[in-house]
C-alpha cells in the first residue's frame, strides 16, 4: 500500500500581517472603536491553528483562501456580538468575499502571473513584506492607498470617504507611495 504523503507543516503566524491588512481594510471607522483589528486576527489565527487538521489545501494559495475564510467568519462573528443580533450569513459571505477581492489586488499590486515555484516563494515573500510595510504607515496614508488600490476606488470616492479634498487625498497617495517604496527598499536592504 502506498505511503500517504504528509501535509506540509503550515507556519500560520507568517500570514498574520496579511490578515491584518485586509481586516483593517473592512473595519469602518466606528466599528474600529469598538473592535481592534489586531484582535480579530488573532482570534482568527487560533482558530485555523485549532481547526488546521480540517484544511484539506495543499498550496500557500488555498492556504490563504481558507485563512481569509477564517478571518472573515472571526469578524462576523466579532460583528454579530457587538449587534447582539442573529448571525448574519449575508454578512459573513460578503466580507468573505470582500477579503478575497482585497486579498486578489494585493495580490496583483505585486506582480502578474509567476510561472515557477521559486517564483511564487518570491511573490509570496514580497506580498509578506508589503502587508509588514502597509501597516507601518501613517494610518491615513494607509487607508488612502488601500482604498485605491485594494478597493479600486476613485479619487474623488476617496476623498469623500477620507472627509478630505481631492488634492489632500492625492497628497495622501502620493506620499503614502514613497514611504512604501522607502520601507520597502530598507526591508529589502536587511
Amino acid at each position: 500500500m502506498p505511503q500517504e504523503a504528509q501535509p506540509p507543516q503550515w507556519k500560520l503566524e507568517r500570514y498574520r500581517e496579511y490578515l491584518l491588512v485586509l481586516a483593517r481594510l473592512h473595519l469602518r471607522a466606528q466599528i474600529r472603536r469598538k473592535l481592534d483589528s489586531s484582535d480579530l486576527v488573532h482570534q482568527a489565527l487560533l482558530r485555523a491553528h485549532q481547526s488546521l487538521n480540517e484544511f484539506r489545501g495543499t498550496t500557500e494559495a488555498e492556504l490563504k483562501a481558507w485563512l481569509r475564510k477564517t478571518l472573515a467568519r472571526t469578524m462576523a462573528n466579532a460583528f454579530k456580538a457587538l449587534r447582539r443580533r442573529k448571525r448574519n450569513m449575508v454578512l459573513e459571505r460578503s466580507l468573505d468575499a470582500a477579503l478575497a477581492n482585497a486579498s486578489s489586488r494585493l495580490d496583483d499590486w505585486l506582480a502578474a502571473e509567476q510561472s515557477s515555484p521559486s517564483d511564487q516563494a518570491v511573490q509570496q515573500e514580497q506580498l509578506r513584506r508589503l502587508a509588514g510595510a502597509l501597516l507601518l504607515l501613517p494610518e491615513d496614508q494607509r487607508r488612502a492607498l488601500q482604498l485605491k488600490y485594494l478597493q479600486g476606488c476613485s479619487l474623488a470616492k476617496i476623498a469623500q470617504q477620507m472627509d478630505r479634498s481631492q488634492a489632500a487625498a492625492m497628497g495622501l497617495i502620493r506620499r503614502g507611495l514613497q514611504k512604501l517604496r522607502n520601507l520597502l527598499r530598507e526591508s529589502s536592504s536587511q
